[in-house]
């Protein structure tokens, strides 16, 4: 089941984990961590990295007060994040205005056709993932992560549904997940399926390329770095431990598509909660809008927190532009009609 494929894969791919119970879901991506489960949002510090987050105004206690209401009147929330949630944890997203990709970088995402007919294509991915990866793969939840997660753990939230691929889910401790559009964190082979750790090829990469290195100044969106092309031309790629075939992490490249059976399994899970939550996406990517049209074609209430408007904007009953963890931390889940978290 797509839903649970994170963690069945890393508990085969990673040899360094041990036999871990799903209440460790949030440690499989941070090899050596303690292990702990979050017990109150309050309870845990927050690094926050605004170098990313678009400037924005404050939210206003009414614009908060029907956020809460919304919270209040919901028992199985479904609840969709973008990029927009990651950007406190030092990851860009692409199209934020002044600090995404797209604004600070002539580099672009790859494309999945290009990938698969292009060695040259695929040398420049891998060698621009390769020094990214220690960073990316690095990275910790923020304090958006933190509240989904606690909320999920109070039986608020009955389903999440990320468009990330850095797994700052899973590591905050939420279980319910389906990663849309893939993880960094898995590889796979595009001519026998086989499937390997990311982990697993960086050390396959290091074995390719003795004493290749390269500075990652910063990481892109899903963790490859910019890279003259002079620096790669002898850049040797790793291939297939079983069949010698080429490589791609799983992920759901532009141009490619989401499978129909990973759509179908989320409609399910939405139609099965009684509101949506989007949190930190623009819904620009139809991937992740049609899950709201659907939801509003069927009188479903939705609420948006994002930084600026949204494709999502007309099917929304409440609007907040504001940053995820300023207004995340403001909003009370209560537990058996009792404040369990004070976050201001």
């Amino acid at each position: 089941m797509y839903q649970y494929c994170w963690f069945q894969r890393t508990l085969k791919l990673l040899p360094e984990f041990p036999t871990l119970c799903p209440s460790l879901l949030h440690n499989l991506a941070r090899p050596g961590s303690e292990h702990f489960r979050p017990t109150g949002v309050a309870a845990l510090s927050y690094a926050v990295d605004n170098k990313f987050v678009p400037s924005c105004g404050d939210v206003s206690t009414h614009e908060l007060q029907k956020l809460q209401d919304f919270i209040n009147s919901h028992n199985k929330l479904f609840v969709l994040t973008g990029a927009g949630i990651s950007t406190e944890s030092g990851i860009p997203d692409y199209r934020s205005e002044g600090v995404g990709l797209y604004a600070t970088s002539t580099n672009r995402p790859v494309i999945y056709a290009d990938f698969l007919k292009n060695p040259s294509v695929r040398q420049r991915y891998w060698a621009r993932n390769f020094v990214g990866w220690p960073k990316f793969s690095a990275t910790q939840p923020n304090r958006s992560h933190y509240i989904l997660s606690d909320w999920e753990r109070k039986g608020r939230i009955h389903w999440l549904v990320t468009q990330n691929v850095d797994a700052l889910h899973y590591k905050a401790g939420s279980q319910n997940v389906t990663e849309l559009h893939g993880s960094g964190h898995r590889v796979h082979c595009l001519s026998c399926s086989f499937q390997v750790s990311r982990n697993e090829v960086q050390a396959m990469i290091h074995e390719l390329n003795p004493g290749w290195s390269v500075e990652a100044v910063s990481i892109g969106p899903d963790g490859d770095v910019d890279i003259r092309a002079d620096l790669i031309k002898d850049f040797q790629v790793p291939k297939c431990p079983s069949c010698g075939g080429d490589v791609k992490p799983e992920i759901t490249f532009f141009g490619d598509n989401v499978p129909k059976s990973m759509v179908h399994l989320v409609l399910g899970k939405m139609f099965e909660s009684d509101a949506v939550l989007v949190v930190g996406s623009s819904l620009e990517v139809y991937s992740g809008y049609r899950f709201i049209s659907r939801a509003s074609s069927h009188g479903m209430k939705i609420a948006i927190v994002n930084i600026g408007p949204t494709r999502g904007h007309k099917h929304a009953d409440v609007k907040i532009s504001g940053r995820c963890g300023d207004v995340l931390q403001r909003i009370h889940i209560d537990v058996n009609g009792v404040n369990d978290v004070e976050c201001r």
